[in-house]
């Protein structure tokens, strides 16, 4: 797997697997595992897919689904989700769908658990199983009784005590939590977890992160903080190449904001959009876009990094062109150095 790199970071992929207009939802999840077979080998540490509904821009609704494609493809990396969103679901059933995937995939599964609907409130509603009232705002319980299940900790007088028998053992998934808020950062703490941060959501999170590790509570899991940072980032062969390519994205996130999702837009349509956008006054929504060559956004990456005080930045890359996305992590994976660095570690094996 992946080591860390000379600026002692490990790099890391977040795949939301895009949708691009002219498209299919179909080529995107294909795209999703050609990208994942590239990353890994490259050199990446790990490769986690993400969780989002009720839309056509992005077509991954459902990480516990393709990571298990996604290892089956790879050799190196560690596949998680990045992450799955425990309040649609019942603590047992993600724990038996990761407990499953960890004793077919030993040592690489992670579970990332997010506390956000990943999509509107209506559609938060139509994933329900009961549709009499809203779910309870219960996360911390959910997250307890999850991570009781995963490690076998079930209190004995608990009425699912004798439910911690999952079909994996003895193998099982590392967890971690999520989030882009201080009270994630609190969570994490508490329960002694590895928190990844999401900056390309929150860019102001640097004291959440602070606050992560000095109130951090070691736990049989990790006895110090450890702690991720992911971020919005485009390779290219050039900085205005980067920028230009970056339209794409931002014309999609800026319509998101407005409740309007789309496929992710060719190049010169995205153009056309934000220069419309900026004669009418209209200001994009604040994102921390890192973009340029590969050794400039790797420099960037290292300095968010150092901001965040983090071990690993897990790197979130939108085009319209697939070929550009995997060139983009081409450029970083030489500019950190991977391809040596994965290289020196299947030798050493």
């Amino acid at each position: 797997m992946g080591i860390p790199t000379s600026s002692g970071l490990r790099v890391s992929v977040l795949d939301q697997s895009p949708v691009s207009e002219g498209s299919t939802g179909s080529q995107a999840l294909q795209n999703t595992i050609d990208l994942a077979r590239l990353a890994d080998g490259l050199g990446y540490h790990r490769y986690w897919v993400a969780e989002h509904h009720g839309g056509g821009m992005v077509a991954g609704p459902s990480p516990e689904v393709l990571i298990g494609p996604i290892a089956a493809a790879t050799t190196n990396l560690r596949v998680g989700s990045g992450g799955v969103m425990l309040p649609h679901y019942s603590p047992l059933k993600v724990a038996e769908n990761f407990s499953i995937l960890a004793g077919l995939f030993p040592g690489r599964i992670d579970l990332g658990i997010g506390r956000a609907a990943g999509t509107d409130p209506m559609t938060t509603f139509a994933l329900q199983r009961d549709r009499r009232q809203a779910a309870p705002d219960d996360f911390p319980e959910q997250l307890a009784e999850l991570l009781a299940l995963l490690e076998d900790r079930m209190p004995s007088d608990h009425p699912f005590y004798r439910l911690t028998q999952l079909p994996g053992l003895p193998e099982a998934p590392v967890p971690w939590l999520l989030g882009s808020s201080m009270q994630s950062a609190i969570w994490a703490a508490q329960q002694g977890l590895p928190y990844a941060f999401a900056d390309f959501i929150n860019p102001r999170g640097a004291s959440h992160a602070e606050l992560y590790r000095t109130s951090f509570e070691p736990s049989h899991r990790i006895d110090t903080p450890k702690l991720a940072v992911a971020a919005w980032a485009i390779a290219a062969d050039s900085q205005e190449e980067a920028e230009r390519l970056a339209t794409s994205a931002r014309m999609t996130f800026t319509l998101l904001r407005r409740g309007q999702l789309i496929r992710v837009p060719p190049v010169d349509k995205a153009q056309r959009f934000l220069a419309e956008e900026e004669r009418q006054g209209r200001k994009p929504p604040e994102r921390r876009a890192i973009l340029g060559t590969g050794a400039n956004v790797r420099d960037q990456l290292v300095e968010v990094a150092r901001e965040y005080g983090a071990e690993e930045v897990v790197v979130v890359t939108i085009t319209h062109d697939h070929e550009a996305r995997r060139r983009s992590y081409e450029l970083l994976a030489e500019a950190f150095g991977l391809r040596a660095a994965s290289s020196g570690a299947r030798a050493a094996a």
